[in-house]
């Protein structure tokens, strides 16, 4: 079949440790396609994208690329052949400009020296070829997020990819944005160019792809057209049952509306005296949940970080429960009843070479029920552990499996029940389900709302605009440091809407922010 670019035939994947990540999985990829990889996280999609970018070998299996069996050692030569991928975190050198990010590692030269000028016009003639709108003097450390992606993609093209590997690509992008990828990404498929698609959001995998391939516990459940497949039937085939999509269900009025969290006139200017929080002003009371949408960069990193106490207040005042907390540690703000669930799970939110039992209790083991005067208590710890384990539903072998070794899925439960075990009176939660599966993102939110519903608070930061319009009860859109807009009802508010407000394009008035924001 000629039209094939790419061929895996058996390709099967087993660590050192017996772990089988994929099993015996066949997958044909057509020049001029966009083609989806979906599963559940651990279910084997991201060591097969390694596989193919000849970031890992595959311990059995044929790969065939244009017809040929192919051997690459190294994503090097992977690269030098037309295969190209765009990581979920982007690698890139914030002080470059964007043409020196393009063609590094294999820059035009004059003589013994980089051709600065001839970097430049070529980048500019990719860019024009492609019909990106950027500009590749501009340093990469002033770009949108939007744009860095797009020097992403363009650092492929650069190197003549054919196929193209795009892992998460809309996570952090608004509505607007992902449609202008997606027009991008339908150009580069009348081009010639394969598209590999890998992403959570099945609404988006549908409308983009021309076929969806299914990896469930490391074994293929088949490739189907995009046309003859249901978002119903998609969700069955990747996590084994029927998925709810509606948890209007699951709420229930909490009787206590005592005021939890009060942030008012809260300032804040980064080292450069560039003012990253403007005036922010928000509440919230027991038994309801508060988004904060936002494109990422548009200070919610800033203001989690005030509120938890991982960066000094500047100016304003936080209070917990009718008591000031502004300048306390964050230690005394986890004793006045906080909780937090980090946007990074690996850098911020795990210990990774250490046990889930021991991460577990990572924030509480000073408590008298895990510490004794001299020693700890290690059957408290592990029984601890145990009934985490179970409430949360966290897939391992033991209680003292290193967490680093679980799927990013079951990182994030193990994440998530510890700050649930501390029973806090709020629970900010910062990107909550970012790159995990659906049904441990569906489980996260059941676990949310029923928090609300027993009476606690909760702030919900995410760029997932469906989650944010999923979850909460009422929702405030942030853009360049502000709050721009204000719902206390979520009736008839679409993504689209909120987009509008988080690229800056539409704002609500200060007096209709500042009466709802006072409410």
């Amino acid at each position: 079949m000629e039209d094939i670019i790419l061929k895996l035939e058996d390709i099967t994947k087993i660590y050192s440790n017996g772990t089988v990540a994929n099993k015996d999985i066949n997958i044909e990829f057509k020049k001029g396609e966009i083609h989806s990889i979906v599963g559940e996280n651990g279910a084997g999609k991201s060591t097969l994208m390694k596989i193919i970018f000849a970031i890992e070998k595959q311990t059995l299996g044929k790969i065939y690329h244009k017809g040929e069996e192919v051997h690459y050692q190294n994503s090097m030569e992977a690269i030098n052949h037309g295969i190209g991928m765009v990581h979920q975190h982007f690698m890139l050198i914030p002080s470059f400009t964007v043409a020196q990010n393009i063609v590094l590692g294999n820059e035009p030269t004059k003589g013994a020296f980089i051709d600065k000028n001839e970097a430049v016009r070529v980048t500019q003639e990719l860019v024009k070829k492609y019909n990106f709108d950027i500009d590749v003097t501009q340093k990469v450390a002033d770009l949108t997020v939007s744009a860095k992606q797009k020097v992403e993609i363009l650092k492929t093209l650069y190197r003549n990819a054919e196929i193209i590997i795009l892992d998460e690509p809309t996570a952090v992008l608004t509505p607007q944005e992902t449609d202008q990828l997606f027009e991008q990404l339908i150009k580069f498929k009348e081009m010639g160019h394969t598209i590999v698609f890998i992403s959570h959001k099945l609404n988006e995998v549908l409308q983009i792809s021309d076929r969806i391939s299914v990896i469930r516990k490391g074994v293929s459940k088949g490739t189907y057209d995009a046309k003859d497949i249901t978002i119903d039937k998609l969700t069955e085939l990747i996590i084994g049952r029927k998925l709810e999509t509606n948890y209007d269900g699951y709420r229930r009025d909490s009787e206590n509306h005592e005021l939890i969290l009060d942030v008012r006139n809260i300032d804040h200017k980064d080292g450069a005296g560039v003012e990253k929080l403007k005036n922010i002003n928000f509440s919230i009371k027991a038994g309801e949940i508060l988004g904060i949408a936002g494109v990422q960069g548009n200070g919610q990193e800033e203001l989690i970080k005030t509120l938890t106490g991982l960066m000094p207040i500047q100016n304003g005042k936080i209070s917990i429960c009718g008591n000031d907390v502004s300048n306390m540690s964050i230690s005394q703000k986890r004793k006045a009843g906080m909780s937090y669930i980090p946007e990074d799970r690996m850098v911020d939110g795990c210990a990774a070479k250490e046990s889930i039992q021991d991460n577990l209790i990572s924030t509480t083991y000073e408590r008298d029920k895990f510490s004794g005067k001299f020693f700890i208590k290690a059957k408290s710890i592990k029984n601890n552990a145990l009934e985490l384990i179970d409430r949360f539903s966290i897939k391992t072998m033991s209680e003292k499996e290193k967490v680093g070794a679980l799927s990013g899925g079951n990182i994030q439960k193990v994440v998530v029940a510890r700050e649930w075990s501390t029973d806090p009176k709020l629970m900010i939660a910062e990107q909550p389900t970012r790159g995990i599966d659906i049904g441990s993102a569906d489980y996260i939110h059941k676990e949310l709302i029923e928090m609300r519903n027993n009476g606690k608070g909760i702030l919900l930061v995410s760029a997932d605009l469906n989650e944010v319009l999923a979850l909460s009860d009422r929702l405030v859109v942030m853009e360049q440091g502000e709050i721009v807009a204000y719902f206390d009802s979520l009736k008839g508010v679409t993504e689209s809407e909120l987009g509008l407000y988080m690229l800056g394009v539409k704002r609500q008035s200060e007096e209709e922010i500042r009466r709802a924001c006072y409410d």
